[in-house]
């Protein structure tokens, strides 16, 4: 009877010392080790999924743990173990919801197209999802631009954490929900706390507003320059004189998937509502996705009587009243471009 006792005892010591072994000691993870834990997942599929990965020593001890701990919910998402941890610590984070979050910069200036690559490329899914979402999910802007055809101007240049257990469209709402928080703040929005502000012209709808201000970002760079640009424009549209807008032509290409990268005279003639050149007027809609700057600037334009503008070889622009000046501008350009 005491042999038996003796042993009773034995084992209960070491099923104790095992169990603190697995529970306490820490696992080195071999490098960064991402780990999916989807939605539905069982205790026991979790404890698999990371004993599997090499990040806990007994997927038992972590079950065992987790009952004692009266089954606090272990949250959904993608871990990034790269520090030695015990499994105590590693429940500690699944209760937490210490989720990975991938990083997407979206610069002023990009497209959709852009926007759609740089979620490729953090790993968030394929280009190609994120772009159907933008060319249809309208009713995210229906209330702002009910005749868009895209979320093309909406998109707003931010840098933006996102999760892998996020959506296509809760990363398109995302950036959408940032548009309305700077055009609000801007007071682009009427019905902003700010209201629409002063300058602004009150019979241009936002859709022109937000389609003129990504002509005017994909012009120039210098934030100092955007209001005389969007001067230049705004003036040729009230004398109904063609924009002959460059980038609105490389956005009919890539719409068409035709754009090679450069622009060629001949590109001029492409036919598409969007060629600025064949076509009086805004095109239908953004050509990219403008910043603040650029919106602020589109709300209020310099007030000039220049109609043309041409760059300088410096990263400025020369701006001009006559075709004759833009001439005398543009051949100065050719002169300074060929000198580099």
């Amino acid at each position: 009877m005491r042999k038996l006792v003796w042993l009773i005892l034995i084992a209960i010591i070491g099923a104790g010392s095992w169990f603190a072994w697995a529970l306490l000691s820490p696992v080195e993870p071999t490098g960064q080790t991402f780990v999916m834990l989807h939605p539905g997942y069982s205790t026991r599929r979790i404890a698999t999924e990371l004993q599997g990965a090499g990040i806990i020593r007994s997927k038992e001890a972590f079950i065992i743990w987790h009952y004692f701990r009266r089954r606090r919910s272990l949250k959904a998402g993608e871990y990034l173990f790269d520090k030695p941890a015990n499994t105590i610590d590693i429940q500690k984070r699944l209760r937490r919801g210490d989720v990975y979050f991938h990083t997407v910069v979206v610069p002023e200036g990009h497209t959709m197209f852009d926007i759609a690559h740089a979620v490729q490329d953090a790993g968030l899914g394929s280009a190609e999802d994120f772009l159907k979402v933008a060319q249809s999910d309208t009713a995210l802007i229906a209330d702002l631009d009910p005749a868009a055809k895209s979320l093309e101007g909406y998109l707003f240049p931010e840098t933006y954490e996102f999760t892998r257990m996020m959506t296509m469209h809760d990363m398109a709402a995302a950036m959408v929900k940032q548009f309305r928080q700077a055009a609000s703040q801007a007071g682009l929005l009427p019905n902003s706390a700010l209201g629409m502000t002063e300058g602004t012209d009150p019979s241009r709808p936002l859709h022109e507003l937000v389609t003129m201000a990504s002509i005017v970002e994909k012009e120039t760079s210098v934030p100092a320059e955007r209001p005389e640009v969007a001067g230049v424009y705004f003036n040729r549209l009230n004398k109904r004189i063609a924009l002959d807008a460059d980038p609105s032509i490389i956005y009919a290409e890539l719409l068409a998937g035709t754009y090679q990268g450069a622009l060629h005279h001949a590109d001029m003639r492409f036919s598409s509502p969007y060629n600025t050149y064949r076509n009086a007027g805004l095109p239908p809609g953004p050509i990219c996705n403008p910043g603040r700057s650029s919106l602020e600037a589109a709300m209020h334009p310099a007030r000039t009587d220049y109609y043309y503008f041409v760059a300088d070889a410096q990263g400025h622009h020369r701006f001009a009243r006559t075709i004759e000046e833009h001439n005398r501008n543009v051949i100065a350009y050719r002169k300074a471009m060929r000198a580099h």
